[in-house]
């Protein structure tokens, strides 16, 4: 049996397990869980003043959780660019890197930059309203992903720039971490909302969380966007 076969069998036997405790409502039997929800459902909109829950959950109540999963994506993204990316020598002599797609026709170039601001406006609307309605930074990130990768898509030696990439998302990145470490000070937990919650269902509200939404759609945004060139642009 080779390596293969047993990382298979091995997953496998993982998700009949998860599945084996789903079956069994394990630890579900005794409802306290539920509770839990039902307590973020009446207290979120006070304490944190969003009205879409799910950005209570995560930027306010399970903010580790979150940070883990920009890490995973980080590297992620990272791992995949190493081995997409040039080679050092490649680099050493400062040859051009092979373009793995022609370029598209006159119409395809012109449409997708004809796209490119209104899928830059949908993108920071889904992030910017992530505290009010379904979306946010994750969601509204993947949209900025694809506003510059499309021109990318129709003219792979276009001028898109891995290094500016690279700033944006180190930024955003730090910002999310400092403004975490700020509600870690002030507060007493990791991404603790600053500010007054405000009115629920204003655009204004939410104290700092619009400020994360924003920082983590920006992060993924250049994250998903670096990575997709990079197939291009071998």
């Amino acid at each position: 049996m080779s390596f293969r076969d047993i990382t298979a069998l091995a997953l496998l036997a993982g998700l009949a397990f998860l599945l084996a405790l789903v079956l069994t409502e394990f630890p579900y039997t005794n409802g306290s869980l539920n509770g839990i929800g039902q307590s973020i459902l009446a207290l979120a909109p006070k304490e944190v003043g969003t009205a879409n829950i799910v950005t209570s959950v995560v930027l306010a109540y399970r903010g580790l959780d979150t940070l883990g999963e920009l890490i995973i994506l980080f590297v992620a993204a990272t791992a995949a660019g190493m081995v997409l990316s040039n080679s050092p020598e490649e680099e050493a002599q400062n040859l051009q890197p092979l373009v793995r797609f022609p370029a598209a026709g006159f119409v395809l170039q012109i449409s997708s930059h004809l796209l490119f601001p209104f899928l830059l406006l949908l993108g920071a609307y889904i992030i910017v309203h992530g505290h009010l309605t379904p979306g946010g930074g994750f969601q509204g990130g993947a949209v900025l992903a694809a506003a510059f990768f499309i021109p990318v898509l129709t003219s792979p030696a276009g001028p898109f720039s891995h290094n500016v990439s690279s700033l944006v998302e180190g930024l955003a990145g730090g910002s999310f971490i400092v403004i975490g470490l700020l509600g870690l000070f002030g507060q007493g937990y990791f991404l603790a909302p600053l500010g007054s919650p405000g009115i629920v269902g204003d655009l204004v509200s939410a104290g700092s969380l619009p400020l994360l939404y924003t920082a983590i759609g920006i992060k993924v945004g250049s994250e998903l966007a670096g990575l997709l060139a990079r197939f291009t642009q071998t």
